[in-house]
């Protein structure tokens, strides 16, 4: 068939593996003029998931783009998950899609079928979601790459930032960790057909019924685990709210095969910058394992949701997401920031094991 293509063989880096790293883009920004406006509640400057502009008392827009190289072969299958990625930066701020436009650079000789199948893929996605597409953009480049820019609606009040995390929370996530080690061995063939059916599902699942749960519980704050991986997105809650985050390793469910797989080095190059970024605020306890350390810096494309929850409401907020979600994990706690690192990550709480 025509759309027999490997789309990964032409891309140097995928998925959200190929972000510029976090401490990177902080200089990128460092020096631009202070743009104030009363009604955007959630800009740039904030490092979350998405910007939210007031339209009424009780109405807001949130809008988001993301695209990225193919992370998977399948032209459909690298479309849902490039969507679905996108689409999950909506939810992690609360709200809900409405529209999609597509963003899409693909080669010249390119065969048309194959990228029929990825605005294929992505248009199901966003259908899924609830919301349309819209339209888009699209250019010629040697590297293929796909996203949408989504634009999401919220009540300002029920709005959740990446920043409000408060002392006593419990913090609770929602997929299986070691995406971009897994699509690290898969690209150089190391794992087999049942590891990319695993991982390519888990990409493709939204965090749709994870933010529609967690609307009934007491979240103060979340964020969506991407490209700047457990330990990055962790260090930017706890220093905007102002708070130390304590991750306990072995609460942790690891993809089948990534904590061998990080034991071997197989690692994508985007774990060695979000430690560049992320390490000298990170206290380790001596007894974790190197491979699960790598596994918390790795990058994950269309990773689940992370909820900092009021304790009385977390083991609620845990038996909601059983049965709705990849794998409901309450992972750590947030306490008060009395100087040092802002995150612990300690061997053991009596979790799961870190066999996964």
């Amino acid at each position: 068939m025509e759309t027999q293509v490997k789309l990964t063989k032409l891309a140097d880096c995928a998925g959200c593996g190929a972000k510029v790293g976090a401490g990177e883009l902080a200089q990128l920004f460092e020096g631009f003029p202070d743009m104030r406006d009363p009604n955007l509640l959630v800009g740039f400057d904030h490092a979350d998931d998405a910007a939210v502009y007031r339209l009424a008392d009780d109405l807001a827009i949130v809008q988001t783009l993301d695209f990225f190289p193919p992370i998977a072969d399948d032209p459909f299958t690298f479309g849902q998950i490039a969507a679905a990625n996108a689409l999950s930066d909506i939810y992690a701020m609360g709200g809900r899609p409405i529209t999609a436009l597509n963003i899409m650079a693909v080669p010249e000789d390119m065969p048309k079928d194959a990228v029929r199948e990825i605005l294929r893929g992505g248009a199901t996605k966003v259908a899924e979601a609830g919301a349309v597409v819209a339209g888009g953009h699209s250019i010629y480049d040697p590297e293929p790459k796909y996203g949408l820019s989504v634009t999401g609606v919220i009540d300002p009040a029920r709005l959740l930032r990446n920043d409000a995390a408060r002392p006593g929370d419990v913090l609770v996530y929602t997929k299986p960790v070691g995406i971009g080690i897994m699509t690290t061995a898969l690209k150089g063939g190391l794992a087999d057909d049942a590891a990319r059916r695993e991982v390519e599902g888990l990409m493709c699942t939204l965090n749709r019924a994870a933010a529609e749960v967690a609307r009934g519980f007491e979240v103060h704050a979340c964020t969506d685990i991407t490209g700047f991986a457990v330990l990055g997105h962790c260090l930017e809650l706890a220093q905007g709210s102002g708070t130390c985050v304590t991750l306990h390793a072995d609460a942790f469910r690891f993809l089948p095969g990534a904590l061998d797989f990080a034991a071997m080095g197989i690692l994508p190059a985007g774990v060695y910058r979000n430690r560049r970024f992320a390490e000298a605020e990170v206290d380790f306890d001596p007894a974790v394992p190197l491979a699960v350390a790598d596994a918390l810096f790795d990058p994950q494309t269309s990773g689940g949701l992370l909820f900092s929850v009021a304790a009385t409401d977390a083991p609620a907020l845990v038996a909601g997401l059983e049965g709705k979600v990849p794998a409901v994990q309450r992972v750590g706690e947030v306490g008060e920031y009395r100087g040092g690192a802002h995150v612990r990550v300690l061997a053991s709480a009596g979790g799961p094991g870190l066999d996964g």
